[in-house]
C-alpha cells in the first residue's frame, strides 16, 4: 500500500510541475529530417532523365525554366520513349502552354493540332497504364493506423516515385507536379506530344486512366501561377493568352542544367520523414493525424550539394 501511495504522490507532484520544469520530448519537423539526411542517402538523377522546358520570359523579362524528371522503367516506358524522340526532334519548340484549369492542370503542346509529329512514335496500349507485378524493393506505406488509401489496396514508393497497387498490379499516382499524357477518348492513349502537370489537389481518379510519365522537380511556379483559361476545361481562348515554349531538350543536351538528387525512399531518413508527415508532432501541431495520403508525402528533391 505504501508503495502505491508513494507512486501516486510522485505522479501527482510531477503533474503539478509547470511544463517548463518537466522533460518535454521534442520531435523534428519533416524539413529538419530532410536537412539532416546523410549524404549517402541521396540518389543522383541522371541528366538524360531530365527534360528541360524553357518558356518565353515573363512580363518583367525574367527567364522561366521548368525541369521535369522522366519516370523510370518499368512504368510508362512506351510514352517516355516517344517523349525522348519528340524532344530530340525539337518538336515542342514554338508550341505553347494553352490550358490552365484552376485546381487541376496546366497543359502544353500544339494548340493548332496541325503540327506534324516525328516519325517512329509508338502507339501504346491502355494495358500499359498498369505494371502487372511489384518491381524490386517497394516500401509500402499502407494502412497506417488501420487507414487505407482511398483509391487502392496499398500504396508505397519505388526508387523515389509514389505508387498505388491492387491485385492487378502497380501504377504511378496523380500527385501535385506529376506529368501526364493528354489523350482523346479511349482507346486513344496519347503519343506524349500533349502533356500536362497537376497544379491542384491530387486528381487520383485519373490513375490508371492516363499515362504518367514524370514530375516537375523545379519551376512549377511558372505554370501554377499562370492566369486561368476562360474557355472550356480551362483552355485559353485567344492566341495571345498562350505561353510560348522556346525549347524543350533532354538534360544531357542542355547547357547550365544543375545536378539534381532525391532522398532515397529506401533510406532511414525517408522512413522518419514519412512518419513525420503522417504524424506531425513538431511544436505547431496539437494532434497527430495518424496517417497521410501518399501525395502528402512528397519525395524530397534538391539541387545536388557540391
Amino acid at each position: 500500500m505504501k508503495r502505491n501511495l508513494s507512486l501516486f504522490a510522485s505522479t501527482a507532484m510531477s503533474a503539478a510541475l509547470p511544463v517548463s520544469a518537466q522533460e518535454v520530448k521534442t520531435y523534428p519537423a519533416p524539413s529538419e529530417i530532410v536537412a539532416s539526411a546523410k549524404a549517402d542517402e541521396w540518389v543522383a538523377i541522371a541528366p538524360s532523365d531530365l527534360m528541360v522546358m524553357d518558356l518565353a520570359p515573363d512580363s518583367k523579362g525574367k527567364p522561366r525554366r521548368v525541369v521535369i524528371q522522366l519516370i523510370p522503367a518499368p512504368f510508362s516506358q512506351g510514352w517516355v520513349s516517344n517523349i525522348r524522340k519528340l524532344a530530340a526532334a525539337k518538336w515542342w519548340d514554338g508550341t505553347s502552354i494553352n490550358r490552365v484549369q484552376d485546381n487541376y492542370v496546366a497543359q502544353w503542346g500544339d494548340a493548332t493540332e496541325k503540327k506534324a509529329l516525328p516519325e517512329g512514335l509508338a502507339t501504346v496500349e491502355q494495358k500499359n497504364y498498369i505494371t502487372p507485378n511489384w518491381p524490386g524493393k517497394v516500401w509500402i506505406f499502407a494502412r497506417a493506423y488501420g487507414r487505407r488509401d482511398a483509391y487502392a489496396a496499398a500504396h508505397g514508393f519505388f526508387v523515389g516515385w509514389p505508387l498505388a497497387a491492387s491485385s492487378e498490379g502497380v501504377w504511378p499516382t496523380h500527385c501535385y507536379g506529376m506529368v501526364g499524357v493528354g489523350r482523346n477518348l479511349s482507346p486513344d492513349t496519347g503519343t506524349g506530344a500533349e502533356l500536362y502537370t497537376v497544379i491542384g489537389h491530387a486528381p487520383r481518379h485519373l490513375d490508371r486512366n492516363i499515362a504518367l510519365v514524370g514530375r516537375v522537380i523545379e519551376g512549377i511556379e511558372h505554370m501554377s501561377s499562370l492566369p486561368r483559361g476562360t474557355g472550356q476545361l480551362g483552355f485559353y481562348e485567344k492566341e495571345e493568352e498562350r505561353v510560348p515554349i522556346r525549347s524543350v531538350r533532354l538534360g544531357n543536351e542542355t547547357k547550365d542544367v544543375p545536378a539534381f538528387e532525391y532522398l532515397s525512399t529506401d533510406s532511414d531518413s525517408f522512413a522518419a520523414y514519412a512518419d513525420a508527415r503522417a504524424n506531425r508532432r513538431d511544436p505547431f501541431f496539437n494532434v497527430p493525424a495518424g496517417g497521410a495520403d501518399i501525395c502528402n508525402i512528397q519525395v524530397p528533391v534538391r539541387r545536388k550539394i557540391r
